[in-house]
């Protein structure tokens, strides 16, 4: 789709700088760059923005320098360099933020169901500590398993990846070129770009609500996915209305 511009060369090779950083460094790139919930104690506030650097498996890199590849020079020629940017971390940080409110339900969700079952505080923490040091379940007595396991996989899950800032630059993308014709694997027909995004950001809102991976592992921050597209679509749609209307 066109040379790739100066700022996603940036963004592509510094993922991948982190990316195989963190196949030397392992664990310790991990707790020190991922974003953990916030209660636990490798959390950072510098993780916000690291984090969308980082990313578990060659495909989802893959897939997310892919897709930043396609659609973000495309957006950087249309919006110029300084609005790229902004919308790309803004969105990003959206999705973050989002992730953190739901994962803080469920975490407090899960947190008063131990709590009325006669647990104290200091016994939760104490077993939550220990499954990050062993990596395993702990079953706290008198509580569900089903309770357990979602009060731990929120305190040691690191959420991880760039998906949130692409989803803005996706949504972005669809808001300046809705009819722009598109095509994927294995479908021979084009599809135009707001039904083609619109209809991934549908699926992620689905299984945001349900718990439903469609695609991909059923860990995927779908929360986020949604945080970063809604701030890519409002941000470049207030753009396009006020200072894009040859677009129109």
């Amino acid at each position: 789709m066109g040379r790739i511009t100066e700022t996603v060369k940036v963004l592509l090779i510094a993922n991948i700088i982190f990316f195989v950083g963190s196949q030397f460094l392992g664990d310790y790139a991990i707790k020190m760059l991922a974003l953990w919930f916030p209660e636990n104690p490798n959390f950072g506030i510098w993780q916000v923005v690291t984090h969308m650097f980082m990313h578990a498996s060659v495909s989802h890199i893959f897939f997310n320098m892919f897709a930043l590849y396609m659609f973000g020079s495309v957006l950087e020629q249309s919006i110029g360099q300084n609005r790229f940017l902004f919308l790309y971390f803004s969105s990003g940080l959206a999705a973050a933020g989002l992730q953190i409110l739901f994962t803080y339900l469920q975490f407090n969700s899960a947190y008063q169901a131990c709590i009325d079952a006669g647990v104290d505080s200091n016994t939760i923490f104490e077993s939550l500590d220990r499954a990050v040091r062993t990596n395993q379940y702990q079953f706290i007595p008198g509580v569900s398993q089903e309770t357990v396991k979602q009060l731990t996989d929120v305190y040691i899950t690191p959420m991880v990846g760039a998906s949130g800032a692409i989803f803005g630059v996706l949504a972005a993308f669809a808001v300046i070129y809705p009819n722009l014709p598109l095509y994927i694997i294995f479908i021979p027909i084009p599809i135009k770009a707001k039904y083609l995004i619109g209809g991934y950001f549908l699926i992620n809102v689905y299984s945001a609500v349900t718990g439903t991976s469609l695609f991909g592992p059923s860990n995927t921050a779908y929360w986020a996915h949604i945080g970063g597209a809604v701030i890519g679509f409002i941000t470049m749609y207030y753009w396009k209305k006020n200072q894009f209307n040859r677009w129109n």
